[in-house]
This record gives structure tokens, C-alpha cells and sequence, in this order.
């Protein structure tokens, strides 16, 4: 479990300290402020690897840089497999690189992530692992399992050696399916949990053929109205929930699988890092998918004393909301990027419960001051400066009520008050 992050000179800010919480860690803020990049820091304290620079074809999840003059460092600290370590980094203009102490830090255990395009990584503590040989980290495995999104579906081949690393969601699914093995019914749970209601589950439907000069056999998800609907041709949303649900299976199975080979216990530590975690996603989902990811983690793990930590950044004020009650102040945190006097500045805020979407929208997550359109918005501010005057016109008044009553829905607490405050003032019959 990642505990502590401390940036100097690295990123939006000359300078970001936060102490993360042990499980569910939800991080806000404006476009550019940096929460994709500190997703990206977080999984590169966990791994020592960026995303890019384990699969090249990847467009984000690139090596930080130093902001400005002068030293650069990255500290962290995490919980792994039998201690808790710091450690720290420091930027090296000459080897263009971030250098610390020789050798991997603790076992963080699974870590899993989740980029905002479609892209994923992986780093399994009993298949991604180097040594240390004379002061000198020696890569004895790949570093990690990273996919582009085609790479998702159509499978992974080591760019050095030319092995086939991960069949893909395609063949993986097809051949789970065909065997009905283990992996397939955790597939099936998986995707039940990631479902968007309980009366519309996802479920695999039978495989099928898409194209004479395709012989892949092809998975299906059997829709609500019936029909069996190939993967390759689901829609963005149900395709992002297909994606992750296939490689959190993945990801578990082969470290499974890895681990009995060891003769070792698989981990039951789970670290998920999830970009825009609302993304392609109807409300519906929105409002589900941060408790049925936490769902989805015990169904993985199946251990009473397993470790689940949730780090989601989003812009989504459903997903604040479908937040409020699972969150726990021991357990759970809320970070929030924000821009004061044109410094960016990382904020642990108190959790306060507004019980809806559309309040979380005017809270300090999202900083907006109405939730209504801005033509709606800017009408009300004409609306509530007449009745601040001293005598408006009675025909003002008059034209901005046809307007109000046009624009706004007949239980909007301003036009309520509008009319009250008229009528109590003889401006309105």
C-alpha cells in the first residue's frame, strides 16, 4: 500500500505532499492540474517503471521531468509484503533519469493500472521483480505488463524477445469460455459486480464468428433485449467495462498461476490506480462503479485479511456522490487540485456528505457556482439584480418573469423565490 508522496520541483507545483489513505483515495480537480500525473508518479513509486517507457506505443504515462532549475526529487513510502520502507529519488540531468539506492523497494504487492485512453499496466510482485548485482539494478524479467488499448483485445508481445506475453481479452475470454475453467467464472463474477444495475447484469453470451477471414472465435455480452453482441462491436462504455474486467482477472490468474510455480502465497495486497474512472460510462455506472470496484477486489483476493487500496481520480460528481456511503475518515480520503494566485496547490478536504450529484457540483470538488446552463445562470443574476433595486419597471419585471418561467423548471428554488418575492412586493398578480 503506497502511504506517502512528496514532489519537489516535479510536476504542476514547485512542490505536492500528501499522505495517502489505506484504502479509497478519490482525487479532484480542473483539467492540467495534475492528476493524471500524479496517477502516473504513484504508479512509478510502486514499480520503479513508467508506462511509457515499458511499451513506447503507449501516448501518456511518460517519465516525469523536472519542472524548473534546480534539484528535482521523488520520495515515497509504502507498506509492502513484511515492512514498511521510505525512499527517495533524485533527478539526474547527465543520465537523464531519476537514481536512488540500488534494488527494488518492498513488495507493494498487485498493482494495477488503469490509464484515462484505454491503456493499462500491471506489475506482478512473482513475475516482474530484478536484482542487485554490485551496486547495479539488473532487470531479470520484464519490468512490467503494459498495454495499448489494441493490445487489450488483441494481446501482448514482448518488443525484446518476441514472446507472446498476453493472448488478449479475444482469445483469453474465448479459451476460458471453451474450457469453463476457474478463470471464466471469475470473469463472470467480475463482470456482474461491474454491472451498471442489478436488473441489467452483464453476462457472457456464446461465442460467435464475425468474419470469414477472421478464425478467431469471438465472445459475446448478452444484451437486456436479447440478443448476444460480439465484444469487438459493444459500445465505448461497455467495452471500457469489458477491458478492465478482463485484465483484473488476467492480472490475479497469472499471478495465481505464477505464485504455486514459486511455491509462494499469492499476495493479498491489491493496489488499483484508476484514471477518470467515470470515463465512457452512462450516470447509471457512474454511480456504481467506485463500490463495485472495491467489490470486485475482495471477489479477487478472497482472503479475510485482504489489502485493497483505490486510488481514482475523476471529475464526476455522481461518482463523489455513489462515494458517500462507503466512505470511512480512517479509511478513505479525498484529494483536491486546485489554482490559487496561479500556484496549483493538492488540498486533503473534509469529506462532507451532500447526499446528490447536483450539490457535489457546487461543492469545493468541482468549484462551480450553479449547475444550471450559463445562458440559466447568467438569466438569474439579471433576475436577482432587479430585485435589487429600489423600483424596477413593472415591464422588466414582467418580461424577465416570461423569461424565467421559459428557462427554468417549474420546482427551481429560484423561480419559487422569484415569484414569492414579486408577488409579496406587488410587482406580480
Amino acid at each position: 500500500m503506497l502511504t506517502h508522496l512528496s514532489l519537489q520541483n516535479v510536476g504542476p507545483a514547485p512542490k505536492l505532499e500528501l499522505t495517502l489513505a489505506p484504502r479509497l483515495n478519490l482525487i479532484t480537480g480542473d483539467n492540467g492540474l495534475g492528476k493524471s500525473f500524479l496517477l502516473d508518479i504513484a504508479w512509478w513509486a510502486l514499480t520503479r517503471r513508467w508506462p511509457a517507457e515499458v511499451n513506447p506505443r503507449l501516448t501518456s504515462g511518460r517519465r516525469a521531468l523536472p519542472a524548473g532549475e534546480g534539484p528535482a526529487s521523488i520520495s515515497f513510502s509504502f507498506t509492502g509484503k513484511v515492512k514498511t520502507e521510505d525512499y527517495k529519488s533524485e533527478y539526474l540531468p547527465r543520465e537523464q533519469a531519476w537514481k536512488g539506492r540500488p534494488g527494488r523497494p518492498a513488495n507493494p504487492g498487485l498493482v494495477f493500472y488503469a490509464m484515462s485512453d484505454g491503456s493499462f499496466a500491471v506489475w506482478d510482485p512473482a513475475r516482474n521483480y530484478w536484482r542487485t548485482r554490485d551496486d547495479v539494478d539488473v532487470q531479470d524479467r520484464i519490468p512490467a505488463y503494459v498495454f495499448s488499448p489494441t493490445e487489450v483485445w488483441d494481446g501482448l508481445v514482448d518488443d525484446k524477445s518476441g514472446r507472446l506475453l498476453c493472448l488478449g481479452l479475444v482469445m483469453d475470454w474465448a479459451g476460458w469460455q471453451k474450457e469453463k475453467s476457474a478463470s471464466f467464472n471469475t470473469l463472470i463474477q467480475v463482470l456482474a459486480s461491474l454491472s451498471s444495475s442489478d436488473k441489467e447484469k452483464l453476462a457472457p453470451g456464446n461465442l460467435t464468428r464475425i468474419s470469414l477471414d477472421d478464425a478467431r472465435d469471438i465472445p459475446t455480452i448478452r444484451m437486456p433485449y436479447g440478443q448476444d453482441v460480439p465484444v469487438l462491436f459493444a459500445s465505448a462504455g461497455i467495452r471500457r467495462i469489458l477491458s478492465l474486467a478482463y485484465v483484473l482477472v488476467w492480472a490475479w490468474e497469472e499471478h495465481r498461476k505464477a505464485a504455486k510455480l514459486l511455491k509462494e502465497e499469492p499476495t493479498r495486497q491489491l493496489v488499483l490506480l484508476m484514471d477518470e474512472v467515470e470515463s465512457h460510462l452512462h450516470p447509471q455506472w457512474q454511480r456504481r462503479i467506485v463500490p463495485a470496484l472495491l467489490e470486485v477486489a475482495r471477489t479477487l483476493v478472497q482472503k479475510d485479511n485482504a489489502q485493497l487500496q483505490l486510488i481514482a481520480a475523476t471529475h464526476s460528481p455522481l461518482v463523489m456522490a455513489s462515494s458517500e456511503p462507503q466512505f470511512n475518515e480512517e479509511l478513505d480520503a479525498w484529494w483536491d487540485f486546485d489554482l490559487e494566485r496561479k500556484r496549483v496547490v493538492l488540498s486533503r478536504r473534509t469529506f462532507e456528505k451532500h447526499g446528490d450529484a447536483t450539490r457535489w457540483l457546487l461543492s469545493e470538488a468541482f468549484d462551480l457556482t450553479s449547475s444550471r446552463p450559463l445562458e440559466y445562470e447568467a438569466l438569474v443574476k439579471k433576475a436577482s439584480a432587479l430585485l435589487d433595486a429600489p423600483k424596477p419597471d413593472p415591464k422588466k419585471i414582467k418580461a424577465m418573469n416570461a423569461h424565467l418561467i421559459q428557462a427554468l423548471s417549474p420546482t427551481d428554488d429560484f423561480l419559487f423565490n422569484w415569484r414569492y418575492a414579486c408577488k409579496t412586493k406587488g410587482w406580480l398578480e
